[in-house]
């Protein structure tokens, strides 16, 4: 266990970043764990923690923030009658499918692996959320039959490889197929939920590596949760409040080019070991 103070700056880093994390989940949908995760494996690298499943249990962790985090981002966006609940029914077999597929496939990697997926998928979200246009439309209604099916386990699966919680992939679908904004973010805060359980629960039962953080039950680092979860409840809703007042379109420019630094970050890390 590193000395209280080392170990007191990344208390205060982890606050910070929980706080910054929930306004993204309620303000873009995106979800906080695009935040967390590399802010977990940053934290965790620096006070020496570099075992074989460390990328795993930052995932796993996020993950298990996310459950929080989009209990209190759907029950505010209910308030504002933005969640599709016939939506989150239909697609929900898929996700928890794919969630549960995902974890089982994630522990087979190894953490440098995922630090890669993750980045690359990141990069995916940051260049969409960077170029996307308000117009841009592939269909006028959500897909149907096999079509969703694929893409509910999809949804699922690429969003536990990541740690998560759909948005960043949620969003953009429902958006590319004629829903509304606040429609799109409100719903995607149901699929974290629908996404981070299975994925949450897969991790607790997983076991850990040599080398992972103290606190570690499982692959989900219960001291860095509690510290996210302590100020994602504050923070969360007031995203959800900003998300129904201001036009979101120059904060997801400024974040999408924030995440596209950070997974660039996270490769030349993956690379130089």
């Amino acid at each position: 266990m590193p000395d209280i103070s080392v170990l007191l700056p990344f208390v205060g880093f982890l606050l910070v970043v929980g706080g910054f994390a929930g306004v993204l989940a309620g303000l873009l949908g995106v979800g906080g764990g695009i935040v967390l995760v590399p802010a977990f494996y940053s934290v965790f690298q620096q006070l020496g923690y570099t075992g074989p499943q460390l990328m795993q249990v930052c995932v796993a962790t996020s993950l298990a923030t996310i459950i929080v985090t989009s209990l209190r981002s759907v029950r505010a966006h209910h308030g504002k009658g933005a969640v599709s609940w016939q939506t989150l029914r239909i697609w929900a077999p898929g996700i928890v499918m794919g969630a549960a597929t995902s974890v089982l496939v994630a522990n087979q990697l190894r953490s440098d692996t995922m630090v890669v997926i993750f980045a690359c998928l990141a990069l995916s979200v940051a260049t969409y959320m960077g170029l996307s246009k308000d117009h841009w439309r592939v269909a006028d209604a959500m897909p149907q039959g096999a079509r969703r099916v694929v893409m509910s386990v999809g949804v699922g699966f690429l969003s536990v490889l990541m740690g998560i919680g759909g948005g960043g992939i949620a969003v953009p679908l429902m958006k590319l197929h004629g829903r509304p904004m606040h429609s799109a973010v409100g719903t995607a805060a149901g699929f974290g939920l629908l996404i981070a359980v299975p994925g949450a629960i897969g991790f607790l039962l997983s076991p850990a590596g040599a080398g992972a953080p103290p606190g570690t039950v499982g692959l989900v680092n219960l001291p860095a949760f509690a510290i996210i979860v302590a100020m994602t409840t504050i923070t969360t809703p007031i995203g959800v409040n900003l998300a129904h007042k201001l036009n979101p379109s120059v904060l997801k420019r400024v974040f999408a080019a924030f995440l596209f630094l950070v997974a660039l970050n996270m490769i030349r890390r993956a690379i130089m070991g």
